[in-house]
């Protein structure tokens, strides 16, 4: 039977109403199955075969670690900014050769004075002349930082004491423009409802040390990350997410990006799957903006490995938020050929309105384990639906706010 007289059955067997079902009914198990297993799979294969990321050896003296600034962007943090203060300058690395510079995104509330009155000549504040966003914040920092070495951190965010030196170690191979942290998220377990962060966090860290065996990570931890001065030097869009872009930036100026395990900072986690509706939308709204200004990253004969990895990592994943909306409306087209598929609709209706209930759960009530996680889930392709529907829209990011995340129980440095 030739090709001719295949495609003339298949027509027959199947009306355009069970063509455009089926289709929108495979592609979100053909780009999850990707973005999810394959592509984890084949990134984990190549990374046995490669030679491991060897860090450099450790420098023997205090004067010859490479003086830093460790940089944070802050908007009314008063509540969370001491303790990452203190933690940022009670760790290990040489005292004399670490500088703290925040820049204030004109907070209204004892941020700036709690900067000045810290203590410490080696924390400086520069406050924005008018509240412009973490990325324009970030863009007005250069002038202000010395060293060769800018480490990114979150305002709310813990560096154990023995996490920066790793981080400075993989930037004195020459090839490296950029070291990324391992994130832990910690939280109260016994309070909060969404636990399930926790195990996506530990997904990406591990998929993040594989990527950076092939070659590079395609984007850094925007808790918690290093790079060359001269890289941060590089001036970006206001909207767009620095801590994505800049792996781009390093490749792109012939660097590589790269994982560190051992450095290691503490997340706490969004108390409640609302906060965490409004973080991913704006992470991911972002995120979409920054793949779309780095398009040319995803050019092969370029790039590379690090186009497919941009691909396969970032565009394929983002892709199957949309394409979702197929399991709502693809069993339409099915429901007299096939109305078992009927059930995705359905599934889909009640993890919408399961999405609903946890975004108006009050605050002050824990969720159910057998709706945090679903909900989590649900949470997350809203998310997604959202930030597309802002890119389809061309509609800038609103002025950032910052993720409220708590503080009481986070430990004090030591």
């Amino acid at each position: 039977m030739d090709t001719t007289t295949v495609t003339a059955s298949l027509t027959a067997s199947f009306g355009a109403a069970e063509w455009i079902g089926w289709t929108l009914v495979a592609l979100p198990l053909l780009l999850g199955g990707y973005a999810f297993v394959l592509y984890p799979a084949l990134v984990w294969a190549l990374a046995r075969v490669r030679r491991p990321f060897a860090m450099p050896p450790e420098p023997a003296r205090d004067e010859d670690w490479p003086e830093l600034s460790i940089l944070i962007v802050a908007y009314n943090e008063e509540k969370r900014l001491r303790k990452t203060l203190d933690h940022a300058l009670a760790t290990d690395y040489p005292a004399q050769k670490l500088n703290v510079l925040v820049v204030s995104d004109c907070s209204s509330d004892g941020t700036d004075d709690l900067v000045r009155n810290y203590g410490d000549s080696r924390v400086r504040l520069f406050r924005m002349p008018e509240r412009s966003g973490k990325p324009a914040g970030e863009n007005a920092a250069g002038p202000h930082l010395k060293g060769d070495i800018v480490v990114s951190i979150d305002a709310s965010i813990l560096i154990p004491r023995d996490s920066l030196k790793p981080l400075v170690r993989a930037l004195l191979d020459p090839s490296v423009g950029l070291a990324s942290g391992r994130d832990i998220s910690i939280g109260d377990e016994a309070r909060e409802g969404n636990k399930a962060e926790s195990s996506y966090v530990g997904i990406e860290m591990t998929l993040r040390s594989w990527e950076t065996q092939v070659h590079s990570i395609v984007g850094a931890s925007g808790c918690f990350y290093a790079n060359r001065r001269h890289l941060q030097m590089v001036q970006l869009p206001p909207e767009l997410a620095r801590d994505f872009a800049a792996a781009s930036v390093a490749r792109a100026h012939g660097y590589r990006a790269v994982s560190v395990d051992a450095a290691t900072c503490l997340v706490p986690r969004t108390p409640t799957l609302k906060a965490e509706l409004r973080r991913k939308s704006r992470t991911m709204g972002r995120g979409l903006a920054t793949l779309l200004y780095l398009r040319d990253m995803m050019n092969p004969f370029k790039y590379g490995s690090y186009a497919w990895m941009m691909f396969s990592h970032k565009l394929v994943r983002w892709m199957l938020f949309p394409s979702l909306l197929g399991w709502v409306f693809g069993p339409l087209f099915l429901w007299r050929s096939a109305p078992y598929t009927l059930v995705l609709t359905l599934g889909m209706l009640v993890g919408l309105a399961l999405a609903r209930l946890v975004i108006v759960w009050p605050d002050n009530k824990r969720l159910p384990k057998l709706v945090a996680f679903p909900g989590y889930i649900f949470i997350s392709i809203v998310a997604g639906w959202r930030a597309w529907l802002h890119l389809l829209r061309n509609e800038k990011a609103a002025v950032w706010e910052p993720t409220q995340r708590p503080v009481s129980d986070m430990p004090s440095a030591g």
